[in-house]
């Protein structure tokens, strides 16, 4: 994965960012690279982009899509509630590969939480994931939708070669717009961890980059020494 990790530091990097987030306002879909694989991102406020990335994808209605978030302070402004466990989580393990299920208000699109309401919600430190969400939020956009760029059912990109062909394929709707400046590429760690914060148990929804050991004794006691990498 490339550094540096702000559009202040990249030039090529905040031209991009700069794009890429006209394109969103006019509900564009976008295609980023993140710490694990590549992703497809929409303004989650809007039907008809979040339907066109749906449509992209073949995605059934159904299934949820998660959201960004540039920091865990962002997560309030969502309209999610955090309980101690999951903050100690954000603490322990934001940015990084862990996306937590939240209860959450419904203001988003259809389709963008789950049935009963909860968000998915991740906080990235791939530099252009994490330049995208808070562009986003800078602009009262959003946020920005994540999930894995494929077809549903195939595979998620793992490279930006990958991410290229899949995009030039022939496809349903309009294809995303690439935002890889400098040749900015997915890292390549294993799948987030998934755990549902909902209820007072919490739930391990999939075990990933992140051990369950490792979620269970940080959500129990709170971060470890230097886990807020």
């Amino acid at each position: 994965m490339s550094s540096p990790n702000s559009p202040q530091d990249d030039p090529a990097l905040g031209a991009s960012v700069v794009n890429a987030l006209d394109h969103l306002r006019k509900g564009g879909v976008v295609a980023y690279p993140t710490e694990t694989v590549w992703g497809l991102g929409v303004c989650a406020d809007r039907r008809d982009a979040v339907d066109a990335l749906r449509n992209w994808k073949g995605r059934r209605e159904e299934a949820p899509l998660a959201v960004l978030v540039p920091r865990p302070a962002s997560v309030g402004g969502l309209g999610c509630s955090v309980g101690p466990p999951a903050r100690r989580l954000m603490e322990a393990f934001w940015p990084g590969p862990l996306m937590l299920v939240l209860p959450c208000e419904d203001r988003f699109a259809p389709g963008v939480a789950r049935s009963d309401g909860a968000l998915g919600v991740r906080c990235s430190p791939h530099p252009i994931a994490l330049a995208l969400a808070e562009a986003l939020e800078s602009e009262g956009l959003g946020p920005l939708t994540s999930t894995s760029l494929n077809r549903s059912g195939a595979p998620p990109a793992l490279r930006l070669e990958e991410a290229r062909a899949l995009l030039m394929s022939e496809g349903t709707g309009v294809a995303p717009l690439l935002v890889s400046p400098g040749l900015y590429d997915a890292g390549g760690e294993a799948p987030s961890t998934v755990v549902d914060c909902t209820q007072a148990n919490l739930g391990l929804l999939r075990e990933g980059a992140i051990a369950r050991r490792d979620v269970e004794a940080a959500a129990a006691e709170g971060p470890p020494g230097n886990a807020n990498r």
